[in-house]
Formats: C-alpha cells, structure tokens, sequence
C-alpha cells in the first residue's frame, strides 16, 4: 500500500515507485527487484499510519505468514503438489504479472477519459482480463471509487463482487463518484455531457 500511495503522489514523474518514464522493464518488474531505489527516493516512510492504526491491519501484518503457511498446507492436504504448485506457486506469478500489466500497460496503451495530469490509460483488454483493474485512468481519476468500469461496455468483476458483499452488508461506505465530479474530470464539457 505504501508504494501504491508514493505512485499516486508521484505518478508518471521522475519520483514515482514505478513509472513508465524510466522505460517499459522497470515500471513492468524493474522496481520489484531495485529496493535501494525505493529507499532512495522516499526516505520518509509515513504514508500508511491510518492502515497501522486499524486492528485488522495489524493482525494481518503479524500473522501473514501463517496465512500463506496455511493455504499451503491445505492446498497439499486437498489434492498434493499439483494443487500446491498452482495454487501457490502459478497464482503468485500471476499476480506480479497482472501487477505489474497494469504499472506499465495502464501508463502506456489505451485512451484516456479523464483530465488527470498523468499517462494513466483505460485500456480494453486489460479491463476484461484483470476483471476492471485495465480502467486505470479511471481509477486514477477517482481514487476513491471502488467502481473503476464506469461505462456501462466497462466490465469490471471487483465491482460486481463489492455490490455483492455490500447487499449482505459485508461492504459499507461504498464510493462511486458523482456525474458532477465526472464533469469536473472530463475532457469534453457540453451541455453536462460528459
């Protein structure tokens, strides 16, 4: 969450955690190996102190290695090495790759529906295939939103999941922005279309 928030603060300059400025290979796996970098650039490491105060943060901060232990233990109790392998092993990898698809596709390729001030794409196949995370210039237009598919055409599964769990009252204060703020960040203002 940490590099998350100097990404946003810093985006697509020189200071951002993994910029598409400093070439494609680093803001698509470049700064997961440079530590030093990200050491060098904000040596103030106060950005998540909200995170730290919450109780179910903390716990998962002490406890995350018990988690990964245990889903590995119960992936090879269900069905041996293979299930390990790919319950672990392929979905890690995964992971970092879709990641790391969005740090540099998401600031490369695409269009842009939002007046951010940053590189930051919506980019269709990223959008299907990372369930709603390609609509990155969404997201960075409206870093509050757990809506990142705002067009209708836009599928976004995260969305449809957090509908779900706020419907059974598992997900609250959920936000979207408003037409007003789509206004307001729109490149084309006619009319109140946007």
């Amino acid at each position: 969450m940490r590099k998350h928030r100097y990404h946003h603060k810093y985006v697509d300059s020189d200071n951002d955690t993994h910029s598409p400025i400093n070439g494609f290979w680093f803001s698509y796996a470049g700064w997961f190996f440079d530590n030093g970098y990200i050491v060098e650039k904000y040596p103030e490491r106060k950005n998540v102190e909200d995170l730290k105060k919450q109780t179910f943060y903390r716990f998962l901060q002490k406890t995350y290695m018990c988690h990964s232990l245990g889903c590995g233990v119960l992936l090879y109790a269900w069905g041996g090495f293979a299930y390990l392998v790919w319950g672990m092993g392929v979905r890690i990898v995964w992971v970092y790759h879709i990641t790391s698809l969005v740090n540099s596709v998401g600031h490369i390729w695409g269009n842009q529906a939002w007046n951010t001030g940053d590189l930051s794409k919506n980019n269709w196949w990223l959008g299907v295939l990372l369930f709603g995370e390609g609509w990155h210039n969404n997201h960075h237009a409206f870093q509050y939103s757990a809506q990142y598919g705002l067009e209708w055409w836009q599928i976004d599964v995260t969305w449809y999941v957090i509908r779900c769990l706020e419907a059974f009252g598992l997900a609250t204060n959920v936000k979207v922005p408003t037409d007003a703020e789509k206004v307001k960040k729109s490149f084309v203002i006619s009319n109140n279309t946007f």
